[in-house]
């Protein structure tokens, strides 16, 4: 009899994916991918183990077209715990939930947890024994890992890469089995020297070409940096560079050299704001091409449904299995978002955790790294220490700002700094007088910024944005908000650079989103109370070039609507703190008094969601919440939704395209540069009011007939409802 993995109603029985062929080609894929860090063996056995349950007589009938409800995913996991001890147990969570995502081992009482899947009743699936043969448990040893932060952590976190090989293989497989043409679009070459070499005559040239001044030597110094230090030994590095310094281009410099001297295999650049990730990926994009950047950030990026496992299998369309094809990171730049990158590494679901063997043996930089949130700084940490010290990454930690991490990292990880004398470099770029002007009310700033012909304000939330645009509006003055969808502000950005550049009038009222990545040179800023690091990021969007003998830089208290809310507010107190201790609230000095007493507080803080107990609580015995602790691990509160908003004929044409294509999932992509994410009660309301219509049933559409009266031109998407106007405090 033979057996067989997949079904395909276009083809003969005869030619079905075999079944014994899958468990083989699944588990040489996983093994390749996990040679990253040297889990071959156990990747092997996960893959050749994970489909045995197909083997049951019940599931070749289901794949003959009976309805028959077998679970498939379980056998292999009751295999590998009862066969190989420790590591056996890690096994058991990555092959029962390679379709479902990885299970919490809970107790009797949850049908779903791993306790209970291990002793439930199967079919009998034994005829795997006739075609696979199994490693010697002697072979199967628990990897050889350094828990410099726990065993619990590392072990949790070895489980999730194995999986992630497993379950990308897996896909792999079935997708050359049953969609061959879109397998062999996947076979691409890319040369990691050829990159650097691309971005080193471009870098070259811009340097030729730039003028003799004294901010453009230092930016020549800083790149010198970056190139040598790229020769040192692998680890954690901090790069601590002025805002205007050029570190983006700089830092990616250092990671290609560095990635070549060390055999890695991909950059990884990790944004904090989905704001602003356009921006600097289409940097990337245009100096090393198009085909070697992938932005893959939180938009677009939908949750699977919560579902039996027989129906992941089975219901799943080809058009989502495609779609889940394309996250897996196989690319050599990769540009995400904090989001999108630390939530993967505390994932559960097979896809936001199949990209994570990709992370292994790589250059990590986390670009403006004091914005990883305090809430979850712990845990993050936890994560970068264990990337560096077991799975070959190398982490650069990128700023103007450095937080003070160092007591919260093991005493194993010393941090390198890339900079020869940050504090120098610090003063050769000072370029602005910060001052605090105390309290000021919207009438009074409103007067102050009228009073400017080129100026820029940058408040703590979008209401209060809103508000003084509208006091202030008139000719050459501009609002920024993630009220507009992102081909909105890119335009807005468009003209405010080049009135700018011509010197016209050019009043800008911006949440903090222009404060990170946005290249804008005002020669006086004015900036309502808020923590060091985003006043100073505020601070280089003043005097930028250098080319003013001195920029400006006021500092105010807003009125009660103005001021954030939770933990914003205790940044932003800090910050007034710091002005008073500090006669350069900047300074590094100043920098790291703001850090180290933003830290020193409750441990708990620092790990909101308690991830790291949840870890430790059982991990003697290896028992993990492992869904739990995904579901807790959520960097932004609120769940997002986006609107699409029809901007311009491009977004129509593909709008129009999606509706009527076999994979509507493919025109995400095209799509982002439309969206506007608003949180559910605000969705819901917006459904109600019949404000939105569905377009290939995925894609959310501000409706054209109301189009006019919802999104203002000038602002974005209008609040109109009872909780728009609610959340409209929220930063950004």
């Amino acid at each position: 009899m033979g057996y067989y993995a997949h079904s395909d109603s276009e083809k003969d029985k005869s030619q079905w994916h075999l079944l014994r062929a899958h468990l083989q080609d699944t588990a040489e894929t996983a093994a390749t991918f996990a040679k990253g860090f040297g889990a071959e063996r156990i990747a092997f056995l996960a893959g050749l183990l994970h489909d045995v349950g197909k083997y049951a007589p019940e599931f070749q009938k289901r794949l003959e077209g009976r309805g028959i409800k077998v679970d498939h995913s379980t056998p292999g996991a009751v295999e590998v715990e009862k066969r190989y001890g420790p590591m056996g147990k890690i096994l058991a969570y990555i092959i029962s939930g390679h379709h479902c995502g990885l299970p919490d081992w809970g107790s009797m009482a949850d049908e779903t947890s791993l306790e209970a899947r291990l002793k439930k009743q199967l079919n009998d699936y034994s005829a795997y024994i006739k075609e696979i043969v199994l490693p010697s448990p002697r072979d199967i040893a628990f990897l050889a890992i350094r828990p410099v932060v726990g065993m619990g952590f590392s072990s949790q976190f070895l489980t999730r890469f194995v999986y992630s090989c497993l379950v990308d293989a897996d896909f792999l497989d079935t997708e050359k089995a049953l969609a061959s043409e879109k397998a062999g679009s996947r076979d691409r070459q890319y040369s990691l020297k050829s990159l650097a070499d691309t971005l080193d005559r471009f870098l070259d040239n811009l340097s030729s070409k730039a003028t003799d001044t004294a901010v453009n030597r230092k930016r020549s110094g800083i790149l010198a940096n970056c190139r040598e230090k790229a020769n040192h030994i692998p680890g954690l590095f901090t790069l601590t560079v002025p805002t205007g310094g050029g570190k983006t281009l700089s830092s990616l410099s250092f990671a290609l050299r560095h990635a070549l001297r060390y055999g890695k295999e991909r950059v990884i650049y990790v944004i904090p704001y989905t704001s602003i990730i356009e921006q600097n990926a289409a940097v990337f994009r245009d100096v090393l091409g198009e085909e070697n950047v992938l932005e893959h950030h939180s938009n677009f990026s939908y949750p699977q449904e919560k579902q039996a496992e027989t129906e992941a299998e089975y219901a799943w369309g080809m058009g989502q299995k495609l779609k889940l094809a394309a996250e897996n990171w196989d690319m050599p730049i990769i540009a995400t978002t904090n989001v999108q990158f630390f939530e993967s590494l505390f994932a559960a679901r097979s896809s936001r955790c199949r990209k994570l063997h990709n992370v292994a043996n790589s250059v990590i930089i986390i670009d403006e790294a004091q914005m990883i949130p305090t809430g979850f700084l712990k845990p993050c940490l936890n994560a970068l220490a264990e990337l560096v010290t077991n799975y070959n990454v190398t982490v650069v930690l990128c700023t103007a700002t450095q937080p003070a991490i160092r007591k919260f990292l093991p005493e194993e990880i010393n941090p390198v700094e890339i900079i020869d004398e940050p504090e120098s470099l610090y003063e050769a770029f000072k370029r602005v007088r910060v001052r605090s002007i105390g309290a000021v009310s919207d009438d009074e700033l409103a007067k102050r910024i009228s009073g400017h012909d080129q100026v820029l304000c940058i408040v703590n939330s979008k209401k209060h944005a809103r508000l003084l645009f509208e006091r202030v509006h008139g000719e050459g003055t501009f609002h920024l908000s993630t009220r507009m969808c992102p081909a909105h502000r890119t335009q807005v950005l468009s003209n405010i650079k080049s009135r700018l550049k011509k010197g016209e009038v050019c009043r800008v009222i911006s949440t903090q989103l222009i404060e990170a990545g946005v290249d804008v040179d005002f020669p006086v800023v004015y900036r309502s109370m808020a923590g060091i690091d985003s006043i100073a990021q505020s601070a280089g969007r003043c005097n930028r070039e250098g080319l003013r003998q001195t920029g400006e830089v006021n500092v105010f208290w807003p009125e009660k609507h103005g001021m954030p809310r939770g933990w914003l507010s205790r940044t932003a107190s800090l910050g007034g703190i710091i002005f008073e201790r500090h006669e350069d609230p900047l300074g590094l000095e100043a920098v790291n008094d703001y850090f180290t007493s933003l830290y020193d507080i409750d441990a708990s803080e620092l790990d909101k969601a308690s991830i790291l107990a949840d870890i430790r609580e059982q991990e003697k015995q290896l028992r993990f919440p492992l869904r739990t602790i995904a579901e807790k691990f959520k960097l932004i509160d609120d769940n997002a939704n986006t609107v699409i908003i029809p901007w311009d004929d491009a977004c129509r044409k593909a709008l129009a395209e999606a509706e009527h294509s076999q994979f509507p999932g493919a025109f995400a992509r095209r799509l982002q540069r439309y969206g506007v994410g608003v949180f559910e009660k605000e969705f819901n309301e917006l459904l109600e009011l019949r404000a939105l219509e569905a377009v290939a049933e995925r894609y959310y559409v501000l409706r054209e007939e109301v189009y006019g009266r919802y999104y203002s031109q000038e602002t974005g998407l209008n609040p109109f409802t009872e909780s728009m106007f609610l959340n409209d405090t929220l930063i950004i």
